[in-house]
């Protein structure tokens, strides 16, 4: 159906014509011409690349493809990454369930159950802390709101996609085996995180929670 403010025939741009030309109308021509745009771009970057490597010319420089996921770029400092949850010196996490993630949580994707720490002098211990991948939207505020930086988005891990949904809930104790990324960004835990890895039997799915 036609615009009511644009008359029939009538090109949306005057300077250009919705008309096709003659040659247009074969579309063979229009594909020749686009590998000759291809064909250029191809050979004047292999020819850059042939200076540099075999006659040593530093000046030319190709086009450089990284060859992901065997060669990695640095990541930048303060990007958000995989969680992972901050342990204490004795291997216990530092979380004191305090639910102030859980609270602040946009997506609702954690889930706490606290329980008594076995030391008096710290009040509660995460008996189980779970975060759903699948929901979440990396906002990071729950490193934000957390009072004992107990959680932390710096592993540089970016690949942790999984065949199924129980797959993307991430438990306590995987959250605590993770470690931070090293010194130039690049992942220090194994990557890529099977996809085919399976939630806990006995953990079950996460309880929905009621939207305020």
């Amino acid at each position: 159906m036609a615009s009511p403010y644009q008359r029939s025939n009538t090109p949306a741009d005057a300077r250009h014509s919705s008309r096709l030309g003659f040659f247009q109308r074969f579309y063979l021509v229009e594909v020749l011409l686009g590998l000759k745009l291809t064909g250029i771009r191809f050979f004047a970057n292999m020819w850059r690349h042939t200076l540099h490597t075999v006659f040593g010319v530093k000046s030319a420089h190709g086009a450089v493809t990284i060859q992901y996921p065997d060669e990695r770029r640095p990541y930048a400092a303060r990007l958000r990454s995989l969680h992972r949850l901050v342990r204490r010196e004795d291997g216990s996490p530092r979380c004191v369930a305090c639910m102030m993630c859980e609270t602040v949580c946009p997506a609702h994707c954690i889930y706490i159950v606290a329980s008594e720490h076995p030391n008096p002098e710290i009040e509660k211990v995460p008996e189980r802390f779970d975060i759903d991948l699948g929901k979440c939207v990396f906002c990071g505020y729950c490193v934000e709101a957390c009072p004992e930086d107990a959680i932390r988005m710096d592993t540089g891990i970016l690949e942790f996609s999984s065949y199924s949904r129980g797959g993307m809930i991430y438990t306590k104790e995987t959250l605590l085996a993770l470690e931070p990324a090293g010194h130039n960004g690049a992942p220090t835990s194994p990557v890529p995180i099977p996809a085919d890895r399976g939630m806990p039997l006995e953990r079950g799915a996460l309880p929905k929670r009621s939207m305020p």
